[in-house]
């Protein structure tokens, strides 16, 4: 049975809206969002959600460590 997203967490303290994640994601899972931060940083959204295949792509490649994929269990 393949792997299911339950969450994809963004912490805004850590994101400084690079969308290195968003480009990395190989199912369009993430966009960038409509709205700026108190910093002024567009952070990444969930576009898709049952689009995610817990491949942690954007985990890995997040230089800031700002984004965890929660798999339902």
């Amino acid at each position: 049975m393949a792997k299911k997203a339950r969450e994809i967490v963004v912490n805004p303290r850590l994101c400084k809206g690079c969308h290195i994640c968003i480009a990395v994601c190989p199912h369009s899972v993430l966009e960038k969002s409509e709205s700026v931060d108190n910093r002024g940083f567009f952070l990444p959204s969930v576009a898709d959600l049952d689009a995610c295949k817990v491949c942690h792509i954007c985990e890995m490649h997040c230089p800031d460590f700002a984004i965890r994929v929660v798999s339902e269990e």
